[in-house]
């Protein structure tokens, strides 16, 4: 019996690499962003947002993934992460650093919308 010739599966796969290249990717919409709203700079990435995000509990839309990408500069897919938000101003009311979650999206849009034009 050769059992070096079979595949042998132990339920589990080896993920993609994914690094990333942050010289690469461009900052600038980061920068405009925090020119315009500051407050992006206070995120500490705890989650809270996400987790009382109404548009987060029935689409896959997270404002902590979205700040994290920005600050990347991972722009590919962001303006279709960011048309999910509804701008209710949940995640606002929850931040424990006070961001200016709405105006976050908003200057996003703006930003991303400069760079296509």
């Amino acid at each position: 019996m050769t059992i070096a010739k079979e595949k042998i599966r132990f339920g589990f796969t080896v993920s993609k690499d994914r690094q990333i290249d942050f010289d690469a990717n461009s900052k600038s919409i980061a920068l405009q962003v925090a020119e315009a709203e500051p407050s992006i700079n206070l995120c500490i990435s705890c989650g809270t947002c996400a987790a009382t995000c109404t548009a987060a509990q029935f689409t896959d839309f997270s404002l902590r993934r979205i700040i994290l990408l920005v600050r990347r500069g991972e722009t590919t897919g962001l303006e279709n992460d960011i048309a999910r938000c509804m701008l209710c101003g949940k995640c606002q009311l929850v931040c424990p650093r006070g961001l200016s979650t709405r105006n976050i999206i908003l200057q996003i849009h703006k930003a991303l919308k400069t760079i296509e034009s």
